[in-house]
């Protein structure tokens, strides 16, 4: 794992121009779950599992579609990332042996057909609600700044494609970028566990939780040109620093 963080580190510094913000909010030890929007590409999460490895000595185990498991080399790479295709159960014993997990809702499905509006799209998926409520956990919610201006999907012929989605479980559509934008993780404040919550309402909060983190530091509807030019704005990013 030291060696992939150290790898990404070196993206991160030449290629990618990324940071992160409040990584307070995660526990320095014991468990808690990461709840996080879902790019065209989620390279954030990737970003963030080197960051906290290196700045807190803290792995972050990442749960991923298990269509990925059928992609060549994919084995590699989640051995490395520590990305596994989990059940509620095995979530639960994963946080319940103190351990950081990421999971997000929208899965592919955000990653295919969300925009650069950031609405979230998690339809009615609570899955991440009921394994946070077993094992008695606080959730952080997680917005990547620019992560729709990094890599996008064509849009043409999407109600097509979400058809075939629904019905295939695949992606569909293109990605195209690797656009040089200013990528800005941000964790928000932590939700403490309440027994006293359904699963759908818990759902209800985190949504909420993550729309807020995108009308108080996303720019709505992303630009990918004003994204790069945030490469080179710091007056922006410390402004949005100042809201957290």
């Amino acid at each position: 794992m030291e060696n992939g963080s150290a790898f990404l580190a070196v993206i991160n510094s030449t290629l990618i121009c990324y940071e992160v913000s409040g990584l307070e909010n995660l526990p320095e030890d014991g468990p808690a779950l990461i709840i996080y929007y879902h790019g065209a590409l989620p390279i954030d999460m990737y970003y963030l599992t080197a960051e906290t490895m290196l700045k807190r000595n803290r792995l972050i185990h990442t749960i991923g579609d298990r269509f990925l498991d059928r992609i060549p080399g994919w084995r590699l790479v989640s051995r490395v990332m520590n990305v596994t295709s989990g059940s509620v159960q095995s979530c639960v014993e994963t946080l319940r042996a103190g351990e950081l997990l990421s999971i997000a809702p929208g899965g592919v499905y955000e990653a295919q057909f969300g925009d650069n509006t950031y609405e979230v799209l998690w339809k009615k998926r609570t899955g991440f609600a009921r394994v946070a409520l077993e094992a008695q956990v606080p959730i952080v919610p997680m917005l990547t700044v620019n992560i729709r201006e990094c890599f996008r999907t064509v849009a043409v012929g999407k109600s097509v494609c979400a058809r075939i989605y629904n019905i295939l479980k695949v992606p569909v559509l293109p990605i195209y970028g690797g656009f040089p934008v200013k990528l800005h993780t941000i964790l928000g404040k932590p939700i403490p566990h309440d027994a006293s919550l359904t699963p759908e309402e818990l759902q209800e909060k985190v949504v909420a939780a993550i729309a807020d983190l995108v009308k108080q530091h996303q720019r709505v509807p992303g630009d990918i040109l004003q994204a790069i030019g945030d490469r080179f704005d710091s007056k922006h990013f410390l402004q949005q620093k100042e809201k957290i």
